[in-house]
């Protein structure tokens, strides 16, 4: 296994299918959006303890991660849950305003983060809902 794929965790996205792949070839790491930042923990430990040197990030359309802004959870947090407020206001929910731009921040977070091993190939990626 020498390859990590970076992906949301929306169920449409069947990643192993889409990307050829039998179980076992990769290690999937899944999150709200596919954020590399998120990841970054699952991502330094395939590396440093199995090995993994090549990273693929995959996006897809119709993301949620595009329907809403980090002010619009923290307000419905807060009105459930206002004796938390404090802690709710540091929570950055890593949302996006496009696909493409996603993408490159995340290939571009990853290719230049210093814990990463020298060498790690990253690529990025998008996938359509509808044709796969």
């Amino acid at each position: 296994q020498q390859l990590i794929i970076l992906t949301c965790m929306d169920s449409r996205i069947d990643v192993m299918n889409a990307c050829g792949l039998n179980l076992g070839e990769a290690h999937i790491i899944r999150n709200a959006g596919g954020r590399a930042s998120d990841a970054l923990r699952s991502i330094i430990i395939s590396q440093r303890m199995l090995g993994t040197r090549e990273i693929a990030v995959i996006h897809h359309t119709q993301c949620g991660i595009f329907t809403f802004k980090n002010a619009d959870l923290h307000a419905t947090l807060e009105k459930d849950h206002p004796e938390h407020k404090k802690e709710i206001e540091k929570i950055d929910f890593l949302t996006l305003d496009g696909l493409e731009q996603g993408v490159l921040e995340d290939v571009k977070y990853l290719k230049e983060h210093p814990l990463l091993v020298p060498g790690t190939v990253v690529t990025g990626w998008i996938i359509d809902v509808k044709s796969g």
